[in-house]
Formats: structure tokens, sequence, C-alpha cells
């Protein structure tokens, strides 16, 4: 890629070990991707739209927490850093006041201030430090939710897999199973002797080779998930019983709704985010109204 001068570059580590912050998507296999080239929508194709939806979720909400966090940081290389409750309190008091004398202008930044006051008040907020703690805590609350959502995709992705062959496993196993009859009886005749033996022999075999030309394909993707299926249950694996597709069914059921109550959380700090927004915007609203008040009284008073 470097050499023909691409900027994409191939990783053979996990997003994990690489650092970076993001829910790997499934592999979607042949069959499915023909399929999603069609315009036909599949089931792990739903999971991987999912999870990219995730992690522009996730993306997007990092990248307002840290902006968020930033000013924060500004603010706070204020030699005298304001007490915000005791701020915001002084404003509403003065803007009560002088709203007979600028009605509109006072009632707009008193509205400003009451829901800052009132953010402040119901997060516990009393100063720079305290809003820093919160701003803090949106993000390690974020993180825990990307926390919490990875190990849950990686199972649902997991156990797909296991569906996934344990279905090819179930739909051809009778293919193979009729297979190996036929190539048996070709063996048991290889055995005989006598008149016409080995013609039987070979007309047994050609009924073998015959049905394995026809259903090449479906057996090999029996043997396929058998072997995969070997590796997952080991010692449990029995070849006279069908793997336990409900059982996983019933495990991807309830990891999806796991799944959903931490979208719910997500949602729920994603309008708490947009509330801190609004609320940066009120601070920032307000102090510039007071600077350009305290200009004012200023070059009044020079006046005088």
């Amino acid at each position: 890629m470097e050499k023909q001068n691409h900027s994409e570059r191939i990783d053979h580590r996990s997003y994990e070990r690489q650092g970076i912050e993001q829910i790997p998507t499934i592999h979607l296999g042949v069959a499915a991707h023909q399929m999603e080239k069609r315009g036909i929508r599949t089931e792990r194709g739903n999971i991987n739209r999912e999870i990219e939806v995730n992690n522009r979720n996730l993306r997007q909400l990092k990248a307002r927490i840290v902006k968020l966090q930033n000013w924060l940081k500004e603010e706070t290389t204020n030699t005298e850093p304001p007490a915000l409750a005791d701020m915001i309190q002084d404003i509403l008091s003065r803007k009560a006041q002088d709203g007979k004398s600028n009605r509109s202008q006072s009632l707009y930044n008193l509205k400003d201030a009451a829901n800052m006051l009132n953010f402040l008040t119901r997060n516990q907020i009393k100063d720079m430090a305290g809003l820093d703690d919160c701003f803090g805590n949106m993000i390690g609350r974020q993180q825990d939710i990307r926390e919490s959502l990875k190990p849950i995709d990686r199972r649902i992705k997991t156990l797909d897999e296991h569906i996934k062959h344990s279905g090819n496993y179930k739909a051809h196993r009778g293919k193979k199973a009729q297979y190996d009859k036929l190539y048996a009886q070709y063996m048991t005749l290889t055995k005989t002797t006598g008149f016409g033996a080995e013609r039987k022999a070979q007309k047994a075999l050609a009924a073998a080779n015959e049905y394995y030309e026809i259903y090449r394909t479906e057996i090999a993707m029996f043997d396929n998930a058998e072997k995969y299926l070997k590796g997952v249950l080991q010692t449990h694996f029995d070849p006279k019983k069908l793997p336990p597709i409900a059982k996983w069914k019933a495990e991807i059921e309830k990891l999806t709704a796991e799944r959903g109550d931490l979208n719910q959380q997500y949602n729920a700090l994603k309008d708490e985010v947009k509330e801190a927004e609004q609320i940066r915007k009120s601070v920032y609203s307000i102090m510039r109204q007071e600077q350009r008040e305290q200009q004012q009284r200023r070059t009044q008073d020079m006046e005088l």
C-alpha cells in the first residue's frame, strides 16, 4: 500500500490491540455478501449495520464530550474562576431588577441563567471543578457503555457463526450420510470374490462418485461444518445429535435485549450531553452580556 502511495494500511492485530475504540463488524460470508449486493438484507448484514450505527454514535458522542471538556480546561485557566452557583444567582437577582428597563433581553438571559442554575443544582455542581467532574463522569459512562457493548457484540458474532455452521450441518448431513453409505457398499464389494465381483465393485464406485459430483457443494459444506462444530463442542460433540441451536438462539435473544438496554443508556447520556452543550452556550451568552454591561458602566463612569 505504501509503495503504491495508498493511505490505507493492513494490520493483522485486533482493534483492541491497536488501541482503536471501535466494535468490529462480523464476516458476511459469500452467500450473505452476494445477497446484500443484490439488495437483499440478511441477518448478518443487519448485525453489521447495527454495529456501524453504534460505532458512529459512540464516536460522535465522545467527540462532543471531549469538546466540552477542552472548553472547560480553557475556562479553568483563569486566575480567579468564578463560583458558578453564586455567579448565576447574582445574575438572576440583578437581571430581575434590570428587567423593567430592558425586559426582552433581560428575560432571555434570565431563561438561560435559570436553565444553567437548574443543571448545576440538579448535578450538585458548585464550581468549575464540579463541572469538570460532571463531564468526566459522562466520559466514564460513555466508556462503560462502549466496553459493555464490545463483549456482547463479540459473543453475538460468535453465536451467529455457531448457528450458521449448525444450519449447514443439519441441512446436509443426510446427503453426507447417503454418500458414506454408497461408498461403504463399494468397499464391501472390493472384499468379495467370485464371478462378476470386480464389475459390481466398479459399478458401486461409479454410483458413489456420481452422487458425490451431484452434491459436492453440500457435502463440502457439511464437512466444514462438522470440523467447525467439533472444534467448538470438543468432547461434547455427538455426531448422532444436533448442535444446541435453540440454546444458542436463546442466548442471542438475551444478549440482544442487554444491548437494547445499553442503547437506552446511551440515548439518555446523549440527552445529558445535549443539555450540557446548551449550558455551555448559556455560559458564553451570559458572560458576553456581562462583559458588555461592565464595559458600558466603565465608560459611563469615565464620562462622569
